[in-house]
């Protein structure tokens, strides 16, 4: 086995609202139904991710696979996962850091969403339509109407969209995302549109908690260079990571110097060729490439590459 690169087998979740499409679009093995999210690079204990000889992937990986940029950090500081929403999910708030070591004794959570698929009319709610208030807030919300001031955005396929800690959220019904987070697990719910889990009741909301951390100015959606080189479009970029878009047609060589690199399939199909490793991949395939690991890709596809930053 190569101890450069690691083919990645993801922990899946069978949240209510997920669908089936990971499991028979995607690939995902598992017995859980529906299959919601499925956790594609994971060190966190509520979802590990293995490796093909069943061993997880926190186990195998050493300090110098993972690279110099993320010594920085005093945890592994990515989690990336695609999720199916066949129904809304909840709108929900994540803190930051600073609020959730304070109060929670965790990290907080920004994130992005790249959108893999997305129903016609299908969007995604992604902080306020203008300037507003916890007050107002907190009446809309006692009204049932929390979305009335909620900026929606309808989606298409091969867009992203960056999410601060702070920004009021919520995936809509049809759209199957990659999502590249900080390595937590922490969210506020603020409104679920009075849905019950499986256990017959009302799921848990944390309106008191997410008042404290909510953005209210009106959102401004963050800006990445858009410029393609050699078929690579940033996507986005904060001190926990760097995403890519690669859209493969033919061959491609990289060297990943300062951090290891993700990779997410998302469409298409090709080989991928590392040390003594060699593989046919397809759509719904996920790799972990150690720092310094000479790679080389053909095909056709899209792919999310995900790494550290050095900043």
């Amino acid at each position: 086995m190569s101890e450069k690169i690691y083919r990645l087998y993801p922990e899946c979740k069978d949240y209510l609202w997920g669908g089936e499409r990971l499991k028979t679009e995607y690939g995902k093995v598992t017995d859980k139904t529906p299959c919601a999210e499925s956790w594609e690079l994971s060190y966190h204990k509520d979802g590990l991710t293995k490796i093909a000889d069943g061993r997880f992937l926190k186990d195998v990986v050493t300090k110098e696979n993972l690279g110099e940029n993320c010594d920085k950090f005093e945890f592994f500081p990515v989690l990336i996962k695609l999720i199916d929403a066949k129904q809304n999910l909840s709108v929900q708030v994540h803190p930051s850091d600073e609020y959730a070591l304070k109060n929670e004794n965790s990290y907080g959570k920004t994130e992005m969403w790249y959108i893999v698929d997305a129903a016609e009319g299908a969007g995604i709610y992604c902080g306020f339509k203008r300037d507003s208030s916890k007050e107002e807030f907190l009446k809309y919300l006692a009204e049932g109407k929390v979305e009335e001031l909620l900026n929606f955005i309808p989606v298409k396929k091969g867009e992203s969209y960056f999410i601060s800690a702070g920004t009021v959220h919520a995936i809509g019904a049809g759209c199957l995302i990659c999502e590249i987070q900080q390595n937590s697990n922490l969210t506020y719910r603020v409104y679920d549109y009075n849905r019950r889990g499986a256990d017959g009741k009302l799921r848990e909301l944390h309106v008191d908690k997410a008042v404290n951390v909510i953005d209210f100015k009106k959102y401004s959606p963050g800006k990445f260079g858009d410029g393609k080189t050699d078929g690579e479009r940033i996507l986005a970029e904060c001190k926990y990571f760097r995403v890519r878009e690669l859209r493969l047609s033919g061959e491609k060589e990289f060297y990943n110097d300062g951090s290891f690199t993700a990779i997410t399939v998302v469409s298409g199909e090709g080989k991928i060729e590392c040390d003594d490793f060699e593989e046919n991949f397809k759509k719904g395939d996920s790799y972990f490439v150690s720092c310094r690991a000479k790679t080389k890709i053909c095909g056709t596809a899209t792919i999310i590459l995900t790494d550290v930053p050095k900043a």
